[in-house]
């Protein structure tokens, strides 16, 4: 069975310049290759950047659509697309936690943060074309992967109830114990290098640690988000798109939230149950149809509270 996608090649080609182009805006023109701090300001601008071009890329793919393929199918896709931007974007917040948590364990200046999130960015987008492609044509070949998604994600959000309120020890990560056994490190940063040479030999800094980190928390992030949008469609640029636009506005949404994450430790209560309701929604797909637009509304219900309760009950603090 074939990959069915309402894109054309060209489509697919304009979107990928398109988001190169943009990071090439973010290095050459905002200092994203050299150690800056990024203000509450820049990140609030960008964030709204990002959003609006999300929209606006939504609405386009509405107009194009309408008038190639007819106004029924188009406003479904369009819904589709901002259905799956909005679990991404959701689930996303999560993943700002995560940076925190491996930027504050290896005190990384906040200067030379915004470098590793960048190059984190262009990891993920390679690694997403990858398991999107490839998650795609499973479910296409084998209709029956959908339940597993469906259990993975109730397990899932299940999991994420019971550990709210426990913190990882970084420390503990395979992935860091075999970077160290494999690559010789120093114990201090060089500004925002990742290796430098010492005596005629190469030595990695504690930055390259992180990044590796941040790379394998995508990963971790990909394998729990993915499945959930395809309860939403199983079209892979649409999937593709949702992903990078919530990818790309990553790194503005992480230095927006950075020094008020506190303020919204109950968001996690809120993704949990977004993944288990988006889990229970392809297990009943065979008995209960959830339009679109009605999952919309009850991930944006469950999102929506847990926001409120956590800054009212963070209020006095």
């Amino acid at each position: 069975m074939m990959l069915h996608s309402v894109a054309q090649p060209w489509m697919w080609a304009v979107f990928i310049a398109f988001v190169f182009a943009m990071l090439a805006i973010d290095v050459f023109a905002l200092g994203g290759s050299r150690a800056h701090k990024v203000s509450i300001k820049e990140a609030a601008v960008w964030s709204v950047i990002w959003i609006s071009l999300a929209l606006g890329f939504d609405a386009g793919l509405w107009v194009y659509l309408k008038q190639t393929i007819g106004a029924e199918i188009a406003s479904a896709k369009a819904m589709e697309f901002l259905t799956g931007y909005v679990i991404e974007k959701s689930l996303s917040v999560d993943n700002v936690f995560v940076f925190l948590l491996i930027f504050g364990h290896f005190s990384v200046p906040i200067q030379y943060q915004r470098k590793v999130l960048l190059y984190g960015v262009v990891g993920a987008i390679f690694m997403r074309i990858v398991m999107i492609l490839a998650g795609s044509w499973v479910v296409t070949q084998f209709a029956w992967v959908m339940y597993l998604f469906g259990v993975f994600l109730l397990i899932t959000g299940a999991r994420m109830l019971r550990s709210s309120d426990h913190e990882a020890n970084v420390d503990n990560n395979p992935v860091l114990k075999l970077a160290k056994k494999l690559l010789p490190f120093t114990n201090e940063f060089h500004a925002e290098k990742f290796s430098i040479i010492r005596d005629g030999k190469r030595f990695f800094t504690p930055l390259l640690l992180v990044l590796i980190l941040i790379e394998v928390s995508d990963v971790i992030f990909a394998v729990d988000s993915i499945p959930a949008i395809f309860a939403v469609t199983t079209d892979p640029f649409i999937v593709f798109t949702s992903n990078i636009f919530a990818i790309m506005g990553l790194r503005a949404l992480y230095f927006l939230l950075a020094d008020m994450a506190d303020r919204f430790h109950l968001l996690k209560f809120g993704l949990a149950f977004v993944l288990m309701f988006v889990g229970i929604k392809m297990l009943i797909v065979d008995w209960m149809h959830v339009p679109t637009d009605i999952s919309l509304i009850i991930i944006g219900v469950l999102l929506g509270t847990s926001i409120v309760a956590s800054l009212i009950s963070t209020r006095k603090s």
